[in-house]
């Protein structure tokens, strides 16, 4: 495969996932995504830390997205709904990546030290969201309170999504979440 092929990124990624479903996470040596992907270890280096954080891989881009949504949301919403319609305007999550977030899931279910990145990575994007809040005004700890029911808003989220026949946009998702945790919020 020529060096210069496009998409490395996505291929490795889908090459890891791949594999990881075939022989397990630990069982799949980096130099085997690399290889399936047409790649090399060292181009497979220059894009992911290790071989977990090649199923986090848009992590960084959700970061960005989420800041900028928050920063752009309308300035007469409480910071909940700043987090909330800053999740709605996403656009990351497709319909056409559904069965790959789906099988990520299942992965990620299945080992603890992916469910560790993941909660670390989900750390990381409330921390993001809750500067991004504070760089509007909101005080702490609103804003971290804010950010992490944010958080829990859109794991309920993603959930819903993935589990989705009917295949409903990812706002759809964020509100119905919304809704169920107010609800909560508000029992006697």
């Amino acid at each position: 495969m020529g060096r210069w092929k496009n998409d490395a990124r996505g291929r490795l990624e889908q090459a890891a996932l791949a594999l990881y479903q075939e022989r397990g996470f630990e069982q799949t040596p980096v130099a085997d995504i690399a290889a399936r992907a047409g790649l090399t270890e060292r181009t497979y280096f220059r894009h992911f830390a290790d071989k977990r954080e090649v199923l986090f891989g848009g992590s960084k881009e959700l970061q960005e997205r989420l800041v900028r949504g928050v920063a752009e949301a309308a300035p007469h919403l409480s910071p909940l709904e700043v987090v909330t319609a800053a999740l709605e305007t996403i656009q990351f999550f497709v319909p056409e990546r559904r069965e790959h977030a789906r099988q990520r899931q299942r992965l990620l279910e299945t080992n603890p030290e992916l469910q560790e990145r993941e909660l670390m990575k989900l750390a990381a994007l409330s921390g993001a969201a809750a500067e991004a809040l504070r760089s509007r005004g909101v005080a702490e700890p609103a804003a971290s309170l804010a950010a992490d029911a944010g958080m829990a808003v859109f794991r309920a989220a993603f959930g819903h999504w993935i589990d989705d026949n009917d295949v409903q946009e990812f706002g759809h998702h964020v509100q119905q979440a919304l809704e169920e945790l107010r609800a909560v919020l508000l029992r006697p």
